[in-house]
């Protein structure tokens, strides 16, 4: 299933700096730290679980552009067994109680099936969603092989054969759409049932965030590394009006020397290079070292190269700017010159540090755009269960296999049980127009609310933890606590985070960025974009076109300003009782209205 977009938030786009500390916080809400044992030398905490590593969410300064602060840090689940909070919780005790009921009510279930019957289960949904499974695997393995396209399209913008901005992203959305409907065609070809059907939509719709996002980060690196061989060339003419390139480094590194020598202090910041977190005693080593003919010709050169190849190719100009890996590059003389006395040629150098910084990861790779573009580096992201694309993800360095036998298990056990509910209290109860509308919502609440939350279990506990599991993916925190919800607003945002994660950073922050929307307006746009895609969902699997959860979703809005009165906000306990009111109609609802009208 899809979730819910977000709602009217500021706090992704907050200046707040990325915290690495021995107590990495398990999430925005306050669920607890993860132990660290010790900090290795690349930035990354030795666990007992092996090294993980974190990456740091981009917001850009320079571009002037709002940026979702999506981060990735080290998490885990709330229900994962290895995590120490969950663990020490003190209603851990319920989730105990919750799977032995289920299993007592199951075997319940079954011995009543087999004295009333005469068999435990009939089998019959699963003769139908087993059907034409072939034909459905070779289906799937052809969508997902489909996209690999995005590779040489994203090297191709690399180097700069296609603008991203526009000419790649009218592509993008020409070939994702063709994608869509391809699968829709296809699903209705075949006559599926709907769970085959259901289920190849969804998978269609997950593959198609994954390629946007890759695409589209990759599309926004390259305007950005177009944009910093602007600034360096910039930063090239302003050295030359205040003496030339070797006179500028001289008054950066004394003044530089002349801030130090005030403050009586060496400068350790951390987040400098090597070079920068130099002494007094050693300016003049810089100076001479910045100051020489031979490396003062090269500088020059290579800064006059950045002049003459802003037509050139991506891949070429990041050569120009970083000298090919050789030397004193682009980056280390901005570092000095951004001490420079001369505001405008001070600011260009920071401003070109800012955007060089968003080419390049924070974690121990130190991947740096284009260099990401590989199948390698794809194959590995659509691995990882998240549909937002960074250059670097925090990892784990090594897989559990006990880790994975756990989640299968439990993957097959809530299977199981899922499996019971339907075929028993679900597919038995649909309703029809000649049945009491009431009587139907009453009779199918309760089993549609197990079947959710073991779906939800299934989902984001056994297959999303499995295959971070696989890809050493550390950022295992795929829903927060949405159970303690007291409005639709905060159920939208934790109970689906990789999808809530997409929304905010391609859909709503991006419409307020590139088209000036207000946050009404982008919340209304990103409802209205979930809301269509959750009833194409709904019309293929019931061949209907009603409309009822896309008005139902629509109708959220003037309820979600509602709830943030400050009256109803000061009643939590009300506010979550209304929540799962909701929640325990909303489901059967949805099944009476498409099912029986």
């Amino acid at each position: 299933m899809l979730s819910a977009p977000p709602l009217n938030q500021e706090k992704p786009f907050g200046t707040t700096k990325h915290k690495t500390s021995p107590s990495v916080r398990h999430g925005a809400q306050d669920t607890g730290p993860i132990v660290m044992t010790t900090r290795t030398e690349d930035g990354g905490f030795s666990t007992t679980e092996g090294t993980i590593h974190v990456s740091k969410p981009f917001r850009s300064r320079s571009t002037k552009k709002l940026r979702a602060m999506i981060t990735f840090e080290p998490r885990k689940t709330h229900f994962d067994t290895t995590n120490e909070t969950s663990g020490t919780n003190e209603f851990r005790g319920f989730f105990t109680l919750f799977w032995m009921s289920l299993f007592l009510f199951t075997v319940q279930t079954y011995v009543s099936s087999v004295e009333a019957n005469g068999y435990a289960l009939s089998f019959a949904f699963a003769t139908m969603f087993s059907r034409h499974a072939v034909t459905l695997a070779l289906s799937d393995l052809l969508l997902v092989s489909t996209t690999i396209l995005c590779v040489p399209f994203a090297k191709a913008i690399s180097k700069g054969w296609i603008n991203y901005y526009w000419t790649g992203a009218i592509l993008q959305h020409a070939f994702q759409t063709c994608v869509l409907l391809i699968t829709v065609t296809w699903t209705f070809h075949r006559q599926w049932p709907w769970v085959q059907s259901g289920f190849l939509t969804l998978h269609s719709l997950v593959m198609i965030m994954k390629m946007y996002s890759y695409i589209s980060v990759n599309g926004y690196l390259q305007s950005i590394s177009r944009r910093s061989i602007g600034v360096l060339a910039e930063l090239n003419g302003a050295t030359a009006r205040v003496g030339g390139l070797e006179q500028a480094l001289r008054d950066a590194m004394s003044k530089r020397a002349q801030a130090q020598a005030a403050a009586e202090t060496p400068v350790t910041d951390v987040t400098s290079t090597p070079m920068e977190m130099s002494t007094p005693d050693t300016e003049g080593v810089l100076i001479k070292s910045f100051t020489d003919a031979k490396t003062a010709a090269a500088l020059r050169q290579r800064l006059a190269a950045v002049s003459s190849s802003l037509d050139e190719n991506t891949k070429s100009e990041r050569g120009a700017v970083n000298g090919n890996g050789r030397g004193i590059d682009g980056v280390e003389i901005a570092h000095v010159l951004s001490y420079h006395p001369d505001e405008h040629v001070a600011g260009l150098a920071k401003e070109f540090l800012d955007l060089d910084s968003e080419l390049v990861s924070t974690g121990p790779e130190q991947v740096r755009w284009p260099d990401n573009v590989t199948y390698r580096n794809f194959a590995v992201y659509q691995l990882i269960p998240t549909l937002v694309y960074e250059l670097e993800y925090p990892r784990t360095d090594r897989i559990r296999p006990v880790y994975i036998f756990e989640k299968t298990v439990a993957f097959m056990g809530s299977f199981a049980l899922l499996y019971t509910v339907a075929e028993c209290f679900i597919i038995p109860l649909t309703p029809t127009p000649d049945q009491s509308f009431f009587r139907s919502l009453l009779d199918l609440a309760l089993p549609f609310m197990i079947a959710f939350l073991l779906l939800f279990y299934i989902i984001f506990e056994c297959i999303c933890n499995a295959f971070a599991e696989l890809s050493y993916f550390a950022d295992r925190l795929f829903y927060e606590d949405w159970w303690n919800s007291t409005s639709w607003e905060e159920f939208s945002r934790k109970w689906n985070k990789p999808v809530h994660s997409f929304l905010l950073r391609h859909v709503y922050a991006s419409t307020r960025a590139s088209y000036g929307l207000s946050r009404t307006t982008a919340m209304f746009v990103t409802f209205f974009l979930s809301a269509m895609a959750h009833e194409l969902v709904m019309a293929i699997v019931t061949k209907k076109i009603r409309m009822y959860l896309f008005l139902m979703q629509l109708v959220q809005i003037p309820l979600i300003l509602v709830t943030r009165a400050p009256v109803i906000q000061r009643n939590k306990l009300m506010g979550n009782v209304v929540f799962w009111l909701g929640l325990y109609a909303g489901f059967p609802l949805l099944c009476v209205a498409y099912v029986a009208y």
